[in-house]
């Protein structure tokens, strides 16, 4: 049995004695020693904030997802430990491949989405300027800046791996530190990752702190700076989320808490329907991955009341061929839950489940001999089907047994689906199974309000889909009332979560300095080179070409119209585009217009200009007519270097203006341009 340490202020500390001991959830060894005491946890905080913090903000988002790229690397190269280690709580392969590999994943994703998605700077804007004055010389914006906190993480015992990865990324990302503590039952695991995340050597000293054990008296040195992500019960939640200090500082707190899902058989998907087996593929997989233990399993299996034993009898024949056993041995698909007091509670919740309902699968009593291992010394409980013949019971929608335990509940029609979906008083993923278009739209907003998630499965998305118990880090993973009414992944949206936002206000020219953008109203500088003969370095916000005017004439619109086969009314019919009350008379084609203007700005030689990538925003504003004089205003309006990649990525403000200075059309256009290094190579 191994004593586990805390990483506190870049050391590795060894609690000073007491703590919780745990075992193996097959055999019943002893596996490790849990505890904090001598372990400083307020100093530990005051770190984070004075060195983790800053070492981050220094970085560029795109540095930050260098470093998550990193972290993902190093712990796929060396995840075999975690999965050696993960056994011992009851996880077979692939329930410790949803934890290991999904947690690579998501730090994946996010040092994508940061790479690409965001730009190479130290904050990010929230939207467009406001024009606050009538001469334009007065502006307003939004942009969310780094916190200067630590983001305080309390993780759930059944994904050691994943359920902290997935709140550290999105963290280290937007520049916030983190103090991780893991839940004692699989801390070991938890501990073994963030050894492997320090020796990675890709982490800024005091970036990611770790706490095995208690956290002592963390909350009462909070500050309105720091926040708190935190997965457990709704009980432990509520006592947090109450908690002087939190309430005093304002500190943001986020919760995923209990939820009852909820999945619907619609009554379209009727037995030798694919979305029939589906659905009971489907609640089979959840009551048995992970011995039932995840936060998104189904625990209320909502059907048609006609269909409930068709599909019991499903169930029981599916679950029927479930191995159960020690997590070691390959043929096992299921192991036992994570520790006796675990399997204990579950059986407590079931006794009470079962005054309302009939045992129709498994149960406490169920018989069956666990593969490679002896029933007495692991925390096994069979697979087990309630159906509760009365589906308005309040014990199924507010017990939640938190193992491979799923009622069955009969609906007769889907409005009273919804409704008894409903009564889970909020959750984090409800699922429907159904080949009817229609029938799933309905449930599907009848639910929404309730749920974090909501899964569609049809035939067509039959194998692709990912599962109801799934939380992808692209999109949010919470919900609202009982399940905690928090949010966490969700791609970007995550990252701002640890972001503050802030309104800054002051001149066009004031606020384009401080923000890299050229904004409206901002001072353009005219003449000198053209800005297509300037490297990436030389260029200069607001740096503005007023090119030569270009008059439009028939013969243009009659030529770009045989060229492109686009021979709509208003371009090649006098008489018709007349009639038009948008147009009253022949026009330009828009997509004329802005090739026009292209040949005005574009310097034809070769140059620093590598490429045209894409134009954003395009907007058409007044129509251009034969015998129009065009001419384009192109303006610097924002840089973004590329490291390494010996050029940068600009964006230009183009505005095309007809001869009475009515701006015809704008939008922005987007260049590949060298750096002076890159031109050299």
């Amino acid at each position: 049995m191994r004593v586990l340490q805390s990483y506190v202020a870049g050391q590795w500390h060894t609690p000073s004695g007491g703590g919780v001991e745990v075992h193996d959830a097959t055999t019943g060894e002893p596996v490790a020693r849990v505890g904090s005491d001598g372990i400083d946890v307020a100093g530990a905080l005051a770190h984070a904030r004075a060195v983790g913090g800053p070492a981050l903000r220094r970085l560029t988002f795109g540095q930050r997802a260098g470093i998550l790229k990193a972290l993902a690397g190093y712990l796929t190269d060396h995840k075999e430990a975690l999965y050696g280690l993960s056994t011992a709580a009851g996880a077979t392969r692939s329930d410790a491949w949803l934890d290991i590999e999904g947690g690579t994943g998501v730090l994946s994703v996010y040092s994508s989405k940061g790479r690409k998605e965001l730009p190479d700077a130290h904050f990010l804007r929230d939207g467009d300027a406001e024009v606050l004055a009538k001469d334009g010389t007065f502006l307003g914006l939004h942009l969310l800046v780094p916190r200067e906190g630590v983001a305080v993480l309390i993780n759930a015992f059944n994904f050691p791996v994943w359920g902290m990865l997935e709140k550290v990324a999105p963290a280290l990302l937007a520049g916030v530190p983190v103090l991780v503590k893991p839940a004692t039952p699989t801390a070991y695991v938890a501990e073994a990752a963030v050894r492997l995340m320090v020796e990675s050597g890709a982490l800024p000293e005091g970036a990611v702190q770790l706490v095995c054990g208690s956290l002592g008296d963390a909350f009462d040195n909070l500050t309105g700076q720091d926040s708190v992500f935190f997965t457990g019960s709704a009980a432990t939640a509520t006592k947090l989320r109450s908690h002087p200090q939190v309430l005093a500082q304002s500190v943001r707190f986020t919760a995923e808490a209990d939820s009852l899902n909820a999945s619907v058989l619609g009554p379209a998907a009727v037995p030798g329907t694919a979305e029939f087996d589906l659905y009971v593929k489907e609640v089979a997989r959840e009551m048995t991955t992970k011995a039932g233990q995840r936060c998104t399993a189904i625990r209320r299996a909502l059907v048609p009341a006609g269909l409930v034993d068709d599909v019991v009898a499903a169930l029981a024949d599916r679950l029927a061929k479930v191995v159960i056993g020690d997590p070691r041995r390959e043929e096992v698909r299921m192991g036992p839950l994570v520790s006796l007091e675990q399997r204990d509670e579950v059986e407590r919740a079931l006794s009470t489940l079962a005054e309302g309902a009939e045992v129709a699968v498994g149960g406490p009593d169920g018989k069956f001999d666990p593969v490679g291992a002896e029933a007495g010394h692991g925390a096994f409980l069979a697979p087990t089907v309630l159906v509760a013949r009365d589906a308005s019971l309040p014990a199924p929608h507010d017990i939640e047994p938190f193992g491979p335990v799923c009622t069955v509940l009969p609906y007769g029609g889907v409005e009273e689906a919804i409704d008894l979906a409903r009564l889970g008083k909020g959750s984090l993923v409800v699922s429907v199974f159904t080949p009817d278009a229609a029938e799933a739209g309905q449930l599907a907003q009848g639910l929404a309000p309730h749920h974090g998630r909501v899964l569609l499965v049809d035939e067509r998305c039959g194998k692709s889909q990912t599962g109801h118990g799934s939380p992808m880090p692209q999109l949010v993973h919470g919900g609202p009332g009982r399940a905690g009414g928090g949010e966490e992944l969700g791609g970007l949206r995550s990252v701002h979560h640890h972001l503050q936002r802030v309104a800054v206000q002051g001149s066009p020219d004031m606020l384009s300095a401080l923000t890299g953008t050229f904004l409206p109203g901002a001072t353009r500088v005219e003449g000198g080179a053209h800005p297509f003969t300037k490297h990436f370095e030389d260029l200069a916000l607001g740096d503005t070409l007023v090119t030569e005017s270009r008059t439009i004439t028939v013969e243009d619109i009659e030529r770009f119209a045989d060229l492109t086969g686009d021979h709509f009314y208003a371009h090649t019919d006098e008489e018709a585009a007349a009639k038009s009350p948008i147009f009253g008379g022949r026009v330009a084609h828009g997509y004329f217009v802005i090739a026009a203007a292209a040949g005005l700005f574009v310097w034809p030689e070769p140059g620093p200009v590598l490429a045209n990538y894409g134009i954003d925003r395009l907007r058409f504003t007044t129509p251009v007519r034969p015998g129009d004089a065009i001419h384009v205003v192109f303006t610097c309006k924002e840089k973004t270097p590329r490291r390494g990649a010996g050029y940068g990525e600009v964006r230009w403000e183009t505005q095309v203006v007809n001869q009475d200075g009515a701006v015809v059309a704008a939008y922005d256009v987007l260049t590949m341009v060298a750096t002076r290094e890159g031109a050299q190579q």
